[in-house]
C-alpha cells in the first residue's frame, strides 16, 4: 500500500516485508495543457516541459553532483536519469511516468549522506495548471513498476499554484540507514541553480 506522502513527514526506507529499499525510481507523471483554440473552437494541446533532478551532498552537506537533464548519470553510477521529457503526455495520461531518476543506495558513493529531489518547469508554466502531476517512490525500473513506496499528489497538492518549481524531499542517511523526508514544499525560484541553492541553505 502506497503511502500518500504529507509535508514533512518522514518515512524509513522499509518495504511490506520488512526489507530494505535499495533500488529507488522516482518517476515524474504529468500531462499538456488543453486550452480551447482560436475563436474557442475546438481544443489544442500545449507542450509542457517539466524537469526532474537531484542534487549529491557530502558529509558537511557541501554540493558534489546535480543529476539533470544535462547531466544522466553520478559518476558512481549509483544514480541515473531517464532523460528529458519535452512535452508531457499530448494525448492524455498513459500511466507511465514521463522522467524517471533511479538511485542505487548500494552503489552510492559512502561520503554521500544527502540526495535532494526537485522539480522545475523548464518553460514556467503553473503547477497548479498541469494536468495529473504527480511523483511516485518506487521499486523497480523506469518500464516496471514492482511496487509503489510513495506517492505525491502535486496537480492536487495545495499551495502549488502560482510556482513554478518545488522541493520533491531529501533522501538522508542517520545511524547508516537511508530514510526519506518528505519536503513537498514549492519554492520562488525559476531555475535549477536557485533551487539547488535553496535546498542547500533550508532543507538539509
Amino acid at each position: 500500500m502506497a503511502i500518500n506522502l504529507q509535508k514533512g513527514q518522514r518515512i524509513s526506507l522499509e518495504k511490506t516485508n520488512g526489507s530494505k529499499l535499495q533500488n529507488i525510481c522516482v518517476g515524474i507523471n504529468w500531462g499538456a495543457i488543453e486550452k480551447k483554440g482560436m475563436f474557442g473552437f475546438g481544443k489544442t494541446k500545449e507542450a509542457v516541459d517539466l524537469d526532474a533532478s537531484c542534487a549529491l551532498y557530502g558529509d558537511a552537506k557541501n554540493l558534489s553532483e546535480v543529476i539533470y537533464f544535462g547531466n544522466l548519470s553520478s559518476k558512481d553510477g549509483a544514480v541515473r536519469h531517464s532523460g528529458d521529457d519535452l512535452t508531457g503526455d499530448m494525448g492524455g495520461d498513459d500511466g507511465l511516468d514521463n522522467e524517471v531518476i533511479t538511485l542505487d543506495f548500494s552503489r552510492l558513493n559512502s561520503s554521500v549522506n544527502y540526495v535532494a529531489f526537485v522539480l522545475n518547469s523548464f518553460r514556467g508554466h503553473d503547477f497548479g495548471a498541469i494536468p495529473f502531476a504527480s511523483i511516485r517512490i518506487y521499486e523497480g525500473t523506469p518500464k516496471l513498476v514492482n511496487e509503489v513506496f510513495a506517492k505525491y499528489d502535486i496537480a492536487n497538492g495545495a499551495g502549488f499554484a502560482g510556482h513554478v518549481s518545488m522541493v520533491l524531499g531529501v533522501f538522508y542517511k542517520k545511524n547508516g540507514e537511508w530514510k526519506f523526508n518528505a519536503i513537498g514544499e514549492p519554492t520562488k525560484d525559476k531555475k535549477l541553480e536557485e533551487t539547488v541553492k535553496t535546498v542547500t541553505q533550508s532543507y538539509l
